[in-house]
């Protein structure tokens, strides 16, 4: 911690004596400008991020070539406003402004990825070996997208061959674990035609916590990525382009010492686009995209072999759409498209096969009313064969002040479809003897119960299942203002919140004569999520930029906070001891979210000795994981994971021209957070210790 208050005090005084020179002395140290970067995911189509009226990022393909990354999820966690979280063994999903991963959409070239084990992407699964840029939009977006955009949205870009001829780029990292991550990308371009191919495989022995169970923390794996992408010009008017992604993993999976098995993951995808220009003002756009997820688990006995489980998931979306853009003028655009998504799932222990439909319609203005005032509305609506209708608006608006100083703010509806497994799920422990029932299988599902003599008596009327299942919504805020008081220096401050509504949770609905309940789900939490985020950027020369963020969050629960007001909750220090009342200012807030995060880079480039290196940080206060009292709260008497800092270092040198060699430390300090016996939950399952690496790019 001191040495991070040490680096940010120096930030801010290189930042306040830069501030007190004249600018022309200032410009005169920037040898080249560069020109703003441009985004297409906040609103479908090309803008500046610079003045766009939404809360927006972009990590460029410099950066991530620099700090040797090779898997998305690492990337992100060193964005201000994100965190990786590890909601199930092995697999890590993206926390964005407090709300959870199941309501970030993550894309890659603007169509979804699925596979969602219980709601969660495993965003680990995605190399970044062939990304141009990757653009985060953070707020409520169905406006634009739909489901899953009611927190944001990240868009993974991938590259397209620049220039003519054969170009081909090696990339191989071997770290710490026995961690291998190679690829290989090819490109070629003819006149109107271009080819990309990009070949990757992925693999790690895992690492192990020690613990009295002495299991693996991550089991071994491997993966395969083959992503491939044709482009070619009809005419001077008219372009088409195909591609495909294509992957594979297969990891060990021995959850306790008496089980064994295996996890595999099948998943591809194909994206057709044709882009049509009528004139100026019009084009057209056609897409058509399909995608299917597999996963197959099963767990046998380690003694004899004989089976423990088995289950297969097997999701498809198909994806037609048609959209088109209208620009009247140049400060002037409109885009508008009409869609349908086709989705089918074939899952172990549901009631059915279901088959979702969801046709829909969007629309969206961007204009300027004048060189100051930049607006922009939008809407869309979803009809669904299995949920509510929605209708999703949204309003973002950008003043400029003067050439320094902007404000900007934004709101906008955004939702969550009911899961698959929220509406169809049957499934009984048959060791314990509970019942899980998705809510669309309760009215088959318990009479059957009831005709097999299971239920001791009825909770919850099945009349109560009658109509459908809410999506889970929120209406989203963000305000905020961007501050470049000169041509190197930018500042940004971002205020937030989300107003959560119909959250779907688990409810008992019957009780069977063994003793257990039979649960299913419903619409009935309110939470929010609200606080600050502030970004700066202080380039010093073409050298030497130093960047740093800050998040300020406060994630609660309304009913929780209405408990602790009302005197309702109490807790005890120990099993044995008397309990004691909590008051409001006990409640801390939801699971699993840290009040304060923080980042900084510092990055230098050597232009003499073709070297460059960096140094990345960030912080995370003490978050809990769950209940350690009792009283099914996050209270400030609970046991809480302590605040941590992670530092990051990289090195690399280019040796002519064409060969790059790097090294590098990630978690330099070797924090772990590991478990102090078989039966310690509170632990940080993502962070494996300090990482050694080196890495080899050859371009040719």
């Amino acid at each position: 911690m001191r040495i991070l208050f040490f680096i940010i005090i120096s930030f801010f005084t290189i930042t306040y004596s830069y501030s007190q020179e004249d600018q022309t002395v200032i410009k005169d140290t920037i040898l080249t400008q560069k020109l703003d970067e441009v985004i297409v995911t906040a609103t479908r189509t090309v803008r500046q991020l610079s003045s766009l009226p939404l809360p927006a990022l972009i990590i460029g393909k410099k950066e991530i070539q620099n700090i040797n990354s090779t898997r998305l999820n690492n990337l992100l966690n060193e964005q201000t406003g994100l965190i990786t979280v590890s909601e199930f063994v092995g697999g890590e999903g993206i926390q964005m402004q407090g709300l959870d991963s199941q309501y970030t959409l993550i894309l890659i070239d603007g169509v979804p990825l699925v596979g969602r084990s219980a709601g969660t992407l495993d965003i680990s699964r995605v190399s970044v070996g062939n990304i141009k840029q990757i653009e985060i939009v953070k707020g409520a977006s169905s406006s634009l997208y739909g489901s899953e955009a009611l927190g944001g949205v990240i868009n993974i870009i991938t590259e397209n061959p620049k220039n003519n001829g054969l170009k081909g780029e090696f990339n191989s990292r071997f770290g710490t674990f026995n961690t291998f991550d190679n690829s290989i990308n090819l490109n070629y371009k003819k006149e109107k035609f271009a080819v990309s191919t990009f070949i990757n495989r992925n693999s790690s022995d895992g690492y192990q916590f020690t613990n009295a169970a002495d299991l693996n923390t991550v089991d071994p794996y491997s993966n395969y990525t083959l992503t491939a992408k044709l482009h070619y010009d009809i005419s001077k008017n008219t372009k088409v382009s195909a591609s495909g992604r294509y992957y594979i993993q297969d990891q060990i999976y021995a959850p306790t010492e008496d089980e064994a098995g295996k996890i595999k993951i099948n998943e591809w995808n194909t994206h057709l686009k044709v882009n049509h220009k009528y004139s100026d003002k019009w084009q057209s756009y056609f897409e058509f995209y399909t995608t299917r997820y597999i996963a197959d688990e099963y767990l046998n006995s380690v003694i004899d072999n004989s089976p423990f489980s088995k289950s297969d998931y097997n999701e498809l979306l198909m994806r037609p759409e048609i959209r088109a853009a209208f620009n009247p003028s140049k400060k002037t655009s409109f885009i508008g498209g009409i869609g349908i998504d086709h989705e089918t799932l074939d899952r172990t222990d549901f009631t059915t096969k279901p088959k979702i439909n969801s046709p829909y319609i969007y629309l969206q203005y961007d204009g300027y009313m004048n060189d100051k005032l930049n607006v922009i509305l939008g809407a869309r609506f979803d009809n669904h064969s299995e949920y509510n209708s929605q209708f999703s608006p949204k309003t973002a608006i950008r003043y400029k002040l003067s050439d320094k100083v902007a404000l900007k703010g934004s709101v906008g509806y955004g939702f969550k479809a009911p899961d698959f497994r929220q509406l169809y799920f049957d499934f009984t422990n048959n060791f314990v003897g509970y019942t899980i029932l998705g809510y669309n299988a309760v009215e088959t599902a318990i009479p059957e119960l009831v005709e097999q003599g299971q239920i001791l008596n009825i909770v919850v009327p099945i009349s109560e299942f009658d109509g459908a299942l809410k999506p889970e919504n929120s209406v989203g805020y963000n305000f905020g203002g961007t501050y470049k008081p000169f041509s190197n220096l930018s500042m940004e401050l971002n205020l937030f919140r989300n107003d959560i509504q119909d959250l779907i949770d688990t409810q008992l609905i019957a009780n069977k004569i063994n003793g257990q309940g039979v649960f299913s789900y419903y619409n009935v939490n309110q939470a929010y999520t609200q606080g600050l985020e502030f970004n700066t950027t202080l380039k010093i020369d073409n050298h030497f930029k130093i960047s740093g963020g800050y998040q300020l969050l406060f994630a609660k629960d309304k009913e929780a906070e209405r408990a602790f007001e009302n005197g309702e909750v109490f807790a005890r220090l120990s099993p044995s001891s008397p309990s004691f009342q909590l008051s409001k200012s006990d409640y801390f807030g939801l699971f699993n979210r840290s009040r304060h995060m923080a980042n900084i880079k510092l990055f230098y480039t050597y232009d003499k000795w073709h070297l460059n290196t960096n140094i990345r940080g960030t912080y995370r206060s003490k978050y809990g994981l769950l209940d350690t009292n009792g009283n099914s709260y996050l209270d400030t008497y609970d046991d809480f994971v302590d605040a941590y800092t992670i530092w990051n270092w990289a090195i690399n040198k280019t040796f002519k021209k064409n060969y790059e060699f790097g090294v590098g430390v990630d978690n330099i300090f070797d924090f772990t957070d590991a478990p102090e016996s078989a039966t310690d939950v509170l632990f940080v399952g993502n962070i494996p210790g300090r990482i050694l690496y080196a890495k080899l790019n050859i371009q040719f």
